[in-house]
């Protein structure tokens, strides 16, 4: 099961910080370490802080965006200590664990940190499913990224070093779609909505965030989004029959 989750660091500012979450990682036994944009890595002072953790080091995949880190991803949880505008559901890394013991079908999970100074940017947070919040002192919720890193491996460790969760026979079709699949939907969406007229420039951020909000909430399925892009070009053929009428 914990080969199925995946600790994706964005921007990250202190190659040191790298290091000990992926010692943090394996003392838990996660071993898929994903790096967005680091500042600096390979760097000697996050082998160094690694310790006995290299390996996890040496396999980290590096991308360019965050889109790129869970493009294959079916869950994507983000964490964060501060509350946002539009914030996705709040849970805690206990109903985490529930979460995942619940989906088995909704593999690989990607946890989603933040860079040091600020956490997660508000349009990172908007691709996640969930937000991760650690119940800290409210008086001073400031948490070091490897340590943030440690208390969630944690929770996961209790919840799966134990025993697995059987697998569920799931048609292909009722598989969760990836982020990459729903990135093309959003973009279905977003030429139809062009297309049609419905999009205003001045409201334009608003309902692209506000549409992948929903779309990620509704956990869309491979057959509903085939549904869902079969209607969108239904629409295009429509109008562009209409046009050619005139």
């Amino acid at each position: 099961m914990l080969e199925n989750i995946r600790v994706i660091l964005s921007h990250t500012t202190h190659p040191g910080n790298v290091g000990a979450a992926a010692r943090a990682m394996k003392v838990m036994g996660l071993s898929k370490l994903g790096l967005v944009n680091p500042k600096r890595y390979p760097s000697a002072e996050a082998t160094e802080r690694a310790s006995r953790a290299t390996d996890i080091l040496a396999s980290a995949q590096v991308s360019s965006s965050i889109e790129e880190a869970v493009a294959d991803c079916r869950l994507i949880v983000g964490t964060s200590a501060r509350t946002r505008s539009l914030p996705s559901k709040l849970i805690t890394p206990r109903e985490l664990t529930e979460i995942i013991q619940q989906n088995p079908e909704r593999y690989p999970v990607a946890l989603l940190f933040g860079t040091e100074n600020s956490g997660l940017t508000n349009e990172e947070l908007h691709m996640c499913h969930y937000h991760v919040c650690i119940p800290t002192n409210p008086e001073y919720s400031s948490l070091n990224l490897a340590s943030a890193v440690q208390l969630i491996a944690y929770e996961l460790r209790l919840a799966f070093a134990e025993f697995d969760v059987p697998s569920q026979r799931i048609t292909e079709n009722e598989v969760p779609i990836t982020r990459e699949q729903l990135n093309g939907v959003l973009q279905h969406f977003d030429q139809v909505m062009r297309h049609t007229g419905y999009i205003q420039p001045q409201q334009e951020k608003q309902i692209n965030i506000r549409m992948n909000r929903l779309l990620s909430k509704a956990d869309i399925t491979q057959s509903e989004m085939n549904i869902l892009r079969g209607f969108l070009r239904s629409v295009l053929n429509y109008c562009d029959k209409h046009k050619s009428n005139k």
